[in-house]
């Protein structure tokens, strides 16, 4: 681990050529290294997930989270982004796909990128980080409890939001999966009937799913936070990360 590296807000070309707001984070030593696409959460491109950014870097690689309400809320906070993108039916499949390869072709154009892309999600960035791996060609796919990639969203739910689990096939890369056992989108039925579909497939992954745990076990900012269940899950996802994006 070193911590020494930079981190600020850049610009992109995502979907479509649309110039869209990112923020970057990565080493400041010369040493090859693979890049990692955060796709933020619902709630948005927020302080959260910048930190998450940041801890990517100091881990080794450089990452980059793409704002994915960019055109529908330039420079609003991310609380009246999150709103204004929801209330119009959530980001579309196909937009999203394009901002997360925009923001990998920015990873691969930095100086000792060794051109390898890992992906990863939390919450409805799970679902988006599925959707990724199965669209365009990744290295390495990280779903921390990702609702909605087999089962249907409840009313209510942004219309965007549809499952996944027909793209199974077109699996582009290993995919790690990090899941609560008391989480009710996705519960364990739901993450056991995607496990069973990409073994049928013979696709790599690994799925853990945390006793004790529920939905956003991640988040040290919520009373969901779950500490034992956090840091176990952090180990599993740099030691996939290093073994799928070293140089």
């Amino acid at each position: 681990m070193n911590d020494t590296l930079t981190a600020g807000t850049v610009t992109i070309t995502g979907h479509g050529g649309d110039e869209i707001e990112a923020y970057l984070a990565r080493p400041l030593d010369p040493a090859p290294r693979g890049g990692v696409v955060v796709i933020h959460h619902m709630p948005g491109y927020d302080p959260a997930t910048k930190e998450m950014v940041r801890r990517f870097a100091a881990e080794g690689f450089a990452a980059l989270c793409p704002n994915l309400y960019s055109r529908e809320a330039p420079g609003a906070s991310p609380d009246d982004a999150a709103a204004t993108v929801r209330a119009n039916g959530g980001v579309p499949d196909e937009r999203l796909v394009g901002d997360v390869e925009g923001a990998a072709a920015y990873l691969k154009a930095l100086d000792g990128a060794n051109g390898k892309i890992g992906v990863i999600g939390h919450c409805s960035g799970g679902r988006q980080t599925f959707l990724v791996a199965c669209s365009t060609q990744v290295d390495a796919a990280v779903d921390c409890y990702g609702a909605f990639v087999v089962n249907e969203p409840p009313a209510g739910m942004p219309a965007s939001m549809k499952p996944l689990l027909g793209l199974a096939p077109q699996l582009s890369a290993p995919l790690l999966g990090l899941f609560g056992a008391d989480d009710q989108y996705p519960a364990p039925e739901e993450t056991a009937k995607l496990a069973a579909e990409l073994d049928r497939l013979g696709k790599e992954h690994e799925f853990h799913t945390y006793d004790g745990a529920g939905h956003a076990f991640f988040a040290v900012d919520r009373p969901s936070y779950r500490p034992e269940a956090a840091v176990d899950g952090w180990a599993k996802i740099l030691d996939f990360y290093g073994r799928h994006l070293a140089a």
